[in-house]
């Protein structure tokens, strides 16, 4: 399995959607979609929200799932469709989808790097500060406004959205109250998350969060996931409830939509 950062770099991974099964093949479930006018971004945000039927039948407030890549053209669709075919099974409480579509990917979902070879892969990278605070101080409070929501909220992402939601995790806790990772590309500035988690954790807060990741066998990530886990099981911290699924017998192409189900399930159940 060749790495990660060499299909950025050689310009045959455009963005993780494009390596599983074409989109098209999934239906695009009933939804809404809006735009925002970002300050933080500087540009107009495309923005789509599944409700489950729960949600047009009764007066409940429910808890929101965010995800960067939800455009309906990238993972919106088969998210939504998993969380419809979960929910009518009773496997999981009802929740939202929130899908954020992507204008410029790589901008958005990676933090600053000092390694050149980051750099490459994009003509901007490292900006996933300004991402979050268009989510935190923009997106919420819309989401909030149109919508009945409790105060439970999560975000799931793979790849380099897994950065992000791995990012997000160990630098801003507070933001949700869960967090789901498939094959995060926590390589990214020379390991930098992975290296400094220590430090991150000693910072956490007393408020219990749930942390799902997992990692296939992409050569460039599955160490470094798996020392992630090993931080966390030392740290054995208890206000975090996590699950660490190694997934060596998955391909980066693959890990998604094959452990979706599992992720959802598991934290979506082990919520306080």
């Amino acid at each position: 399995m060749k790495s990660l950062r060499f299909l950025l770099l050689t310009g045959t991974l455009l963005f993780t959607s494009l390596l599983f099964s074409c989109q098209s093949l999934d239906p695009v479930p009933e939804h809404q979609t809006f735009t925002i006018q970002s300050k933080p971004l500087g540009e107009l945000r495309t923005i789509n929200v599944w409700t489950p039927p729960e949600y047009n039948v009764g007066k409940d407030s429910l808890m929101v799932l965010y995800m960067p890549d939800g455009g309906v053209e990238e993972d919106f669709p088969h998210v939504a469709n998993t969380l419809d075919t979960l929910i009518k099974s009773k496997k999981i409480p009802a929740t939202l989808l929130v899908g954020i579509e992507n204008t410029q990917r790589r901008r958005d979902l990676t933090g600053p790097t000092t390694v050149k070879r980051d750099k490459k892969i994009a003509p901007v990278v490292g900006e996933s500060e300004a991402f979050r605070n268009f989510i935190q101080n923009e997106l919420i409070p819309e989401i909030n406004k149109r919508y009945r929501t409790s105060a439970k909220k999560g975000i799931i992402g793979e790849s380099l959205a897994g950065l992000f939601v791995t990012e997000t995790f160990l630098l801003t806790p507070e933001l949700f109250d869960f967090y789901i990772a498939f094959d995060p590309s926590v390589w990214w500035n020379n390991q930098y998350l992975v290296k400094n988690a220590n430090s991150y954790l000693d910072k956490f807060p007393p408020a219990l969060k749930t942390f799902w990741f997992a990692g296939s066998d992409a050569t460039d990530i599955s160490g470094t996931v798996r020392e992630l886990s090993q931080i966390l099981q030392q740290k054995n911290s208890p206000s975090i409830h996590w699950k660490y699924a190694d997934e060596s017998k998955e391909t980066h192409k693959t890990i998604f939509r094959a452990t979706k189900e599992k992720a959802l399930i598991w934290t979506l159940n082990h919520l306080q």
